[in-house]
């Protein structure tokens, strides 16, 4: 008989223990990345930095974090992969938290860039890690639900944001901010004693008992694949990270006090949480091709309306709630997809690369947005760098085959004959 039961009651112990440790690593990863939208406003005025230069300390983080997700995807293929989320989470948690200590730019353009190599690597073998342990029935909606997590963090950080400002004065309450990013540092600990491997990662060490060549990756059987990938994760970062850095200063712009921006960026993260959700579940339901065709649209449509259209305040708030939708369920059906393109002995490496090629060419977009808006609107300048994204996303997307709960040890056996040992 069919098991009608909530698909979260039907996970076993490993997959429920797994799904909660990653859950919880991308919601504090969020509250850790997107502190740094909430005190750049402050920043600005404190240091007399120019919105180039902001854009700059986002792009600083995001370019080593491609950097740093290909490493850590390499070393979970070498090492496993909850060895190295542990480490990946301590080391974005500490400099986080080490960037409260700052003084000036270039100050905080080292650390934010040291911060963004364990954020980088977090996603690479987090991804991986839930989409070896959840079984095929269930991995888009798991992966995708996983990275719901993310708005969680963004919202903590937009309370954390409004309460802190509200209570201090504002050249003490950033460095607040940066000091609440430890936090993650405790899941760690967590993850040691109740995640374990997942089984088809422990049977293809054991049967092989040398590492794979990485750059296998981007050999004729699979530089098709590797390439589409990629640009996949570009559009969806490039878009995303253009409107997203600046979305505190561009409220900011538009009059609205630190309450009314708290206000209307929980509506933005109110509708990102049930994007996340809704791409998870439509990514079994469509599968994943369909389910990201359908968010990239989204994103194009929701982003051009919120930055070019003479809006006012109550239109730009009931907007809002697209706004995170689209964008950030454009992330859900992702880990999954990507987890299914790959053997298990190249799981790491190609996702850590391909989703972090995507986030290193995406990097350099709040770094455009700022210099663009020198000489035209925000809005216009994120406009125009957002919307390119969610274009070259579709066309990865649609030039990719549908993968929908693939068994993974299956894969391995099928492409063996092309996989490195």
């Amino acid at each position: 008989m069919p098991n009608h039961r909530f698909w979260l009651f039907q996970l076993d112990p490993t997959e429920r223990s797994t799904l909660v440790a990653t859950f919880a690593g991308w919601m504090l990863d969020g509250l850790d990345v997107m502190v740094y939208s909430f005190v750049l406003p402050t920043l600005i005025v404190i240091w007399h930095i120019s919105k180039g230069q902001a854009g700059l300390l986002g792009t600083s983080a995001l370019l080593l974090s491609s950097i740093g997700g290909w490493l850590a995807g390499l070393a979970a293929d070498r090492y496993g992969r909850v060895r190295i989320l542990q480490i990946t989470i301590v080391w974005f948690a500490v400099f986080t938290f080490l960037s409260g200590f700052t003084h000036s730019f270039t100050q905080l353009f080292v650390i934010r860039g040291l911060q963004g190599l364990g954020f980088g690597g977090e996603w690479a073998v987090g991804s991986v890690l839930i989409g070896e342990n959840i079984r095929p029935v269930f991995r888009g909606r798991a992966v995708g639900t996983t990275q719901g997590g993310w708005a969680i963090g963004w919202a903590v950080a937009a309370v954390c944001y409004t309460v802190t400002f509200k209570l201090l004065p504002a050249h003490y309450a950033w460095h607040i901010m940066f000091f609440i990013g430890i936090l993650p540092a405790l899941l760690a600990f967590w993850i040691r004693h109740h995640v374990r491997e997942p089984e088809v990662f422990v049977r293809s060490r054991r049967q092989s008992h040398t590492a794979s060549d990485f750059l296998h990756i981007f050999s004729p059987a699979f530089i098709r694949t590797t390439t589409l990938a990629s640009l996949v994760a570009l559009g969806a970062q490039g878009g995303y990270y253009a409107v997203n850095t600046f979305l505190p200063l561009y409220l900011n712009q538009r009059g609205l006090g630190i309450v009314g921006t708290g206000a209307y960026l929980m509506v933005i993260i109110s509708g990102s949480f049930a994007g996340y959700l809704t791409s998870a579940h439509l990514a079994d339901a469509l599968g994943r091709r369909a389910s990201l065709a359908l968010f990239a649209a989204g994103s194009f449509l929701a982003i051009g309306a919120y930055t070019i259209l003479p809006l006012g305040n109550p239109a730009t708030l009931l907007l809002g709630f697209p706004l995170g939708f689209f964008p950030s369920g454009a992330f859900g059906p992702m880990g999954s997809f990507f987890t299914e393109l790959y053997p298990t002995s190249l799981r790491g490496s190609g996702q850590g690369f391909t989703y972090n090629f995507g986030r290193g060419i995406g990097a350099f977009f709040p770094a455009l947005v700022g210099s663009f808006s020198v000489r035209m609107a925000l809005g216009s300048a994120i406009a125009v760098f957002s919307l390119s994204a969610y274009l070259l996303m579709a066309l990865g997307v649609l030039l990719l085959p549908e993968t929908r709960a693939r068994d993974l040890a299956a894969l391995d056996a099928e492409i063996d004959s092309v996989t490195p040992r």
